[in-house]
């Protein structure tokens, strides 16, 4: 891929003008040796997505002093990292949709889902230590490890009750937060930011994401089936434990507990509906709590950046997660 479809002009700090410059730069510059890994993920990408990691990349060079149409590629990397891990949990989890269709496991099989996925981390990889100097390898190749860390925890808490708050924002921060702290971390260090800009951004895509993974969670107990793309409580058919059932289950009675209980152990298999149910009342108003918390952390983290219309655009990627109006027509996982 390269940059020089593009022209310095094309400089754009609004976040329509930033989707557009990245979609663009999809649809005419990404190719891989590969037909088939190609193929797979043109059609992941043309499903949908709002591209919140490339656009969080752009949105830093731009806050730090930068221009976006020149880091086009950096940004497209942490979009492509994001596509290939959606196409192992699609495998892992036995996914049939993602995005309103069909899983890549679904149409290719899972063997060539799998070697896609590891084909495209090598390309990502194989592309940026060509063209990006020190530290930037290095943060992508930890955050590749936090990612599949993250999974693994989360595959070892399936089915557990005991999870703790504190456990599952470990989860989230690893497998989620991670390459948010990371397309942030990057696009500063990219033009050069001084060090407290650079770690201001990377603490704020770390609390944003946090956040992120938690509305993801709350969105999969209360949007509808439409828009999610996938049964409302996939999280649940899937034995997850994600944090509005934590939440619940540390406020509701001895009933709920034991209903979700049975359930778990597989006594219970047509119990989803009364779980969400009950997690909508007990638990997601403690959640929306947790994700107003971290939202604000995340836009106390960009002090250190001066005021400028990047800033602002990032204070709103974090300000459009809290609260709840417009849920049921939120849309699980195409971010």
């Amino acid at each position: 891929m390269s940059d020089a479809l593009f022209s310095p002009e094309l400089d754009a700090n609004d976040n329509d003008d930033l989707r557009g410059l990245v979609e663009h730069f999809f649809a005419s510059r990404f190719s891989t040796d590969n037909a088939i890994v190609t193929e797979a993920v043109k059609r992941m990408l043309s499903a949908g997505g709002k591209r919140i990691r490339p656009r969080i990349t752009l949105l830093a060079v731009a806050a730090c002093g930068g221009r976006p149409a020149e880091h086009l590629s950096l940004a497209a990397y942490m979009e492509l990292i994001h596509v290939a891990t959606l196409v192992h949990d699609d495998v892992v989890d036995n996914a049939s949709t993602r995005r309103g269709v069909n899983a890549t496991a679904v149409d290719y099989g899972n063997r060539v889902s799998v070697l896609a996925g590891d084909y495209l981390f090598a390309w990502i990889f194989k592309n940026v230590t060509a063209g990006y100097a020190h530290p930037i390898p290095h943060v992508l190749s930890a955050t590749l490890a936090d990612i599949c860390d993250g999974e693994v925890l989360q595959l070892q808490a399936l089915g557990n009750l005991n999870l703790t708050s504190n456990e599952y924002v470990e989860i989230a921060r690893k497998k989620t937060a991670s390459l948010f702290a990371a397309s942030a971390r990057c696009g500063a260090v990219t033009v050069g930011a001084s060090e407290e800009q650079t770690r201001a951004l990377h603490a704020f895509g770390e609390y944003l994401g946090i956040a992120f993974q938690m509305r993801d969670d709350v969105l999969d107990m209360t949007a509808d089936e439409r828009s999610l793309g996938k049964p409302v409580g996939n999280d649940l058919a899937e034995r997850k434990v994600t944090i509005p059932l934590i939440d619940a289950l540390a406020r509701s009675g001895g009933d709920f507990r034991a209903v979700v209980r049975r359930f778990y152990e597989g006594d219970s298999p047509d119990a989803i509906p009364a779980i969400v149910a009950g997690i909508r009342e007990f638990g997601i108003d403690a959640t929306r709590r947790r994700i107003a918390g971290y939202v604000e952390k995340a836009r106390a983290a960009l002090e250190p950046i001066a005021a400028s219309p990047a800033k602002h655009e990032l204070s709103k990627l974090a300000d459009a997660l809290s609260g709840a109006p417009g849920e049921s027509n939120g849309q699980r996982r195409t971010s």
